[in-house]
């Protein structure tokens, strides 16, 4: 038996070293950790099991067959995290350059159903030069294999996805379909063709990092939810991340004990400027009324006129949308509404509250938003709020104006409670557009037409310029103190704890893709 146990020390010896001492030292030049490590700070100490360590590959051809390695570039397993269950495969670039083949994805899918089966999240560590050439077909089979397991689980269990390298082709489809994307900085990069592939077709010079480095998609295509520094980062990141979910979409959003104590916030009553068109910031309002520095922003540098992320109110995990004065003026537009959409489809996948500051004049105008399917990307949000059934309270804290009153989760579209400062101007379109619409017949026959513009102006923001007539209705629930603010949400949150509310039986939606 000393015998036999001692082969078997020396494959799980082989097993940690995945291509050998001499690439190890190649990827940590490269100021990247190895695939080990970063299970090492993810997972609680000592908590990680490891699910097929032995597996090799199967292929012959190409001389493959001379070239095996334990493991075939990919760690799996178990662990926790804050004494929480998660399920993680890693990525060895090590081995083969971290490339995909048959029992890679196998070991993949492995502990992807292994986290259905127990409704624990689901996190994928991808350090991967793509789908392993010499293997063909095979190699491909087993991408589809883990998008059709990623497409099953979304909305059941979390998923995310860490990208510390390469992750090319056929491989970013699987990161874009979980909940949350974070790269890193300099190190990561994600694109569907290359620059070589780029150049070629349509003869543009690009770098990796231009095209698809983490900056990029934090910036102009939405693409990664966090942009971090180093790979340290990025894992505390995901393990941030994970605080504000539940295991799975049977269980409540998480709460952290919380003790009571003097819930006003006076600063509030002077954050709004006395000139309704002057900026200011929604992130003072977001953090003043939330529990103290408890804010993680979601795709901080995308789409920066609405403002997205989890948050604790009195302990409770929650969601919060936000328009945006300080950035176009808190329009919406195209990249907005869609950044918002996912970010209210996923809080309301997993049970986590939302909650709502208003302060928008409109959608954006003009030919590019129009040519570029405002009008469905738009509906994206509409429908993403009409559809959710978790508790959804609103707080109009200067605008809302037009169609974008209505999709900013209006009590129309069934927000629970709306409230809205005395500042708070609810109308069709701000008053001086609407005084030139109503009063234009009256205006061109006056001596004086400046003067008149006023007068009907003043008028139109006297009537309607104010949340009173959406409190006469029921449109709004209360109009409130902002220094209240903190004080109604947490009331309101607790009497909708147990709020029960299904959609008509259908086989699913067709949201307006």
């Amino acid at each position: 038996m000393d015998n036999k146990i001692k082969i078997l020390e020396q494959k799980q010896a082989d097993a940690l070293l995945g291509g050998g001492q001499k690439r190890i030292d190649a990827q940590h030049k490269k100021g990247k950790l190895t695939a080990r490590e970063r299970i090492h700070f993810l997972m609680d100490e000592g908590s990680f099991e490891e699910i097929g360590m032995l597996v090799q590959h199967r292929s012959n051809d190409f001389g493959l067959d001379k070239e095996k390695y334990l493991g075939d570039g990919v760690v799996t397993g178990y662990g926790t995290i804050s004494g929480r269950l998660v399920y993680v495969f890693s990525q060895d670039f090590t081995v083969f350059g971290g490339s995909l083949s048959e029992t890679h994805a196998e070991k993949i899918c492995k502990v992807m159903d292994l986290a259905m089966k127990n409704g624990a999240p689901f996190i994928g560590l991808n350090d991967s030069g793509g789908a392993r050439i010499q293997e063909g077909v095979v190699s491909l089979g087993g991408y589809a294999d883990i998008f059709y397991r990623n497409v099953r689980s979304s909305g059941v269990i979390p998923q995310l996805s860490a990208i510390m390298g390469p992750c090319a082709g056929g491989a970013v489809y699987s990161p874009a379909m979980t909940d949350f994307i974070l790269m890193v900085e300099n190190t990561s990069y994600m694109f569907v063709t290359g620059p070589n592939v780029v150049k070629t077709v349509t003869h543009e010079e690009v770098t990796s990092e231009e095209l698809g480095g983490a900056h990029t998609h934090a910036t102009k295509s939405g693409v990664t939810h966090f942009a971090c520094a180093n790979e340290i980062e990025t894992i505390n990141h995901l393990k941030q991340l994970l605080s504000y979910m539940p295991q799975n979409c049977e269980e409540e959003s998480p709460a952290l004990p919380y003790e009571a104590g003097n819930e006003l916030r006076e600063e509030l009553n002077s954050i709004i400027p006395e000139n309704a068109n002057q900026p200011y910031d929604i992130r003072e309002v977001i953090e003043s009324v939330i529990d103290s520095e408890s804010f993680l922003e979601v795709h901080k540098l995308f789409a920066e006129n609405i403002v997205v992320g989890f948050a604790r109110l009195a302990g409770r995990s929650i969601g919060i949308v936000a328009n945006q004065p300080a950035v176009l003026a808190g329009v919406l537009d195209i990249h907005s509404s869609t950044k918002a959409a996912r970010f209210v489809r996923f809080c309301d996948s997993f049970n986590i509250p939302l909650l709502v500051f208003e302060d928008v004049p409109g959608f954006l105008p003009g030919t590019d938003q129009e040519w570029n399917a405002i009008i469905t990307n738009g509906a994206k949000l509409l429908y993403a709020f009409s559809e959710a059934t978790v508790p959804r309270i609103t707080v109009i804290t200067r605008k809302a104006y037009g169609g974008a009153y209505d999709v900013m989760n209006s009590k129309h579209i069934g927000a629970d409670m709306n409230y809205a400062w005395p500042c708070a101007e609810i109308a069709v379109m701000g008053a001086k557009g609407a005084a030139e619409i109503i009063f234009k017949g009256e205006i061109s026959s006056a001596e004086d037409k400046n003067a008149k513009w006023k007068e009907k102006e003043l008028e139109y923001q006297t009537m309607f310029a104010n949340p009173y007539r959406a409190a006469e209705r029921g449109f709004v629930d209360e109009v409130i103190k902002p220094s209240e603010t903190r004080v109604k949400l947490i009331k309101a949150f607790k009497m909708l704890e147990n709020k029960v509310d299904k959609l008509p039986k259908k086989k699913h939606g067709n949201i307006p893709l």
